[in-house]
């Protein structure tokens, strides 16, 4: 009776995993379905705890066992495949700059400041030592758009949109700023800035920031908003005839397919392929963290640094990235092209949104 009740408790166990893995693969926009796309490393881990435990602890096993662990393996297998681009092993899509010129160079560093959060000299801290030329903050309210307001003297340039119910954004930058606007493209409480900005170099570059909805069982029952906006940003980028530059928390993880669909329509590079997860949330969690908060760049440029940025109170860390514009290299950089599939998803999409 004993061994019946832990070969049922261990059944239950694998379908539930295999069920976590498998649901992703329906193209739903359902926050039921979309929430697997973010925990693919810890469903990996407790399958493989899972099994090896079983192999410890059971000693005959049934073939409905075999065919559960059999297919409990080639999840695993799947979710390393999935996650396999993000590791060292994979070739980077974003090469390292080799360059020593000087002042061809940019940095900018993206943080979800956490709205609740209190730690803003913490925050203006890590700004000062990391001083980039592009700081952007997220879930800034009336009360962190004061806090920052320091930052003006030394950061002539900016853009503050302050709200209260988490989608505020502010954005302070040493680069001179070129006709900057707050747009509304999908929701009309979630803004996204997007300006031009002037390199150090004279040249102009595209920068859009935003931040989306996260799928929520009761906010947010479904991605189909935040999928519009990522997407609707990406039809305006495969046109764009300057560099361009994405950024910003997109509440979505970096290997998901919408993030993929992102990256074929809109022509851009991820700097994280190749190099490592570089997760963001949650700060809180050392065991539930994911890449949210992301810069995606076309092949303009090439990367000089990354890297996740301490601890200062919220959710999330910050990011920090510099990038030096070097046109003349293009060609070594390449993001997968869109295809005939790819165009028509975004297209309905976007339409569903609308």
């Amino acid at each position: 009776m004993k061994i019946l009740l832990i070969r049922a408790s261990f059944s239950l166990l694998f379908l539930i995993l295999i069920t976590a893995t498998l649901l992703p693969l329906f193209r739903k926009e359902e926050w039921w379905i979309r929430i697997f796309d973010f925990p693919r490393i810890q469903i990996a881990v407790l399958s493989l705890i899972l099994l090896l435990t079983y192999f410890l602890i059971v000693p005959t096993r049934k073939a409905v066992d075999t065919f559960l662990m059999l297919l409990l393996s080639l999840c695993i297998l799947y979710q390393a495949y999935m996650m396999f681009p993000y590791s060292a092993l994979a070739r980077v899509q974003v090469k390292k700059s080799s360059s020593i010129t000087p002042g061809a160079h940019f940095s900018m560093l993206i943080s979800n400041v956490l709205m609740t959060n209190r730690n803003s000299e913490q925050y203006l801290g890590i700004i000062r030592e990391l001083n980039p030329d592009l700081v952007l903050a997220a879930e800034t309210d009336g009360w962190w758009d004061g806090q920052l307001k320091v930052l003006k003297d030394e950061y002539p340039y900016s853009v503050r949109y302050p709200l209260a119910n988490t989608y505020g954004m502010v954005l302070y930058s040493k680069l001179k700023l070129i006709r900057p606007e707050v747009l509304f493209l999908v929701e009309p409480d979630v803004p996204s800035i997007h300006t031009l900005a002037e390199l150090p170099t004279g040249d102009l570059m595209e920068l859009y920031c935003l931040h989306p909805k996260p799928p929520h069982p009761r906010k947010t029952p479904d991605t189909t908003e935040r999928d519009a906006e990522l997407l609707l940003v990406a039809k305006r980028v495969r046109e764009a005839a300057l560099p361009v530059v994405v950024a910003g928390d997109l509440n979505d993880v970096a290997w998901s397919h919408t993030t993929a669909l992102f990256q074929k329509i809109s022509g851009l590079l991820d700097p994280r392929i190749g190099r490592g997860l570089y997760n963001t949330f949650d700060a809180k969690n050392p065991l539930l963290r994911f890449p949210l908060d992301h810069i995606f760049h076309s092949s303009h440029f090439r990367l000089v640094a990354l890297e996740r940025g301490p601890y200062f109170g919220s959710d999330h860390f910050p990011i920090f990235i510099a990038l030096r514009y070097e046109p003349e290299k293009r060609a070594g950089q390449k993001a997968p092209p869109p295809d005939r599939k790819s165009k028509q998803e975004a297209e309905e999409k976007i339409e569903k949104a609308q």
